[in-house]
């Protein structure tokens, strides 16, 4: 079920096979050429132009939250939650992604995470997030969440996330970077109601 996911540290990922797409790349040395691209938000270790431009090609779509200033010269789609699009026969889910009783993430900045299915696979990457009720009504092969505590989930936070998606495999994210560190994603593998993906991160 992994075989074409890479973690590329913090909230990174690139999903190869039919297509090859990332999401949130950032502190990245380079990879393949993206057909698509999705940024969650507009912070600096999420939305960032410098590793875009490293794996952008010609036709690179970017798909990112309307809220986002950004300023890219290809094809840009710009999302709000609830939003459904297909791209590059990539059906995309756009989910809210928001803090409860923190202030680093407000729901009222439209911020996303995506549920996105692409060959026989379908993914979840929650963006940063708390755990949310929407996370109820997703389904996904593959869910990503956030772990690291702070300005996302904790390790029990995110387990129950995971429960709540109904997620094949839970692969921690948003740690070892910037915040939270192995034992988070070790203390999440410890809780999680799933199988779990501690994954070591790959350059792009």
């Amino acid at each position: 079920m992994l075989e074409h996911v890479h973690w590329l540290g913090h909230a990174g990922i690139k999903i190869t096979g039919e297509k090859v797409i990332y999401v949130d790349p950032y502190a990245i040395g380079g990879g393949e050429k993206a057909d698509l691209i999705m940024v969650t938000h507009d912070h600096y270790d999420h939305l960032s132009m410098a590793d875009i431009e490293k794996i952008r090609g010609r036709d690179t779509i970017l798909i990112v939250p309307a809220s986002a200033d950004v300023h890219y010269s290809g094809p840009v789609r710009e999302v709000h939650p609830g939003d459904s699009l297909t791209v590059e026969n990539v059906t995309v889910r756009v989910i809210p992604s928001y803090n409860l009783n923190k202030p680093f993430h407000p729901r009222s900045r439209n911020n996303v995470g995506y549920l996105f299915t692409t060959g026989d696979r379908t993914y979840y990457h929650a963006g940063d997030t708390d755990r949310i009720p929407e996370m109820k009504e997703i389904r996904a092969d593959v869910a990503f969440l956030p772990v690291g505590g702070t300005y996302t989930m904790n390790p029990a936070e995110a387990a129950g996330a995971a429960e709540d998606v109904h997620c094949s495999i839970a692969v921690p994210i948003h740690w070892g970077s910037v915040v939270g560190s192995r034992r988070d994603a070790e203390t999440f593998e410890a809780l999680c109601p799933c199988e779990v993906a501690v994954l070591e991160p790959e350059t792009a």
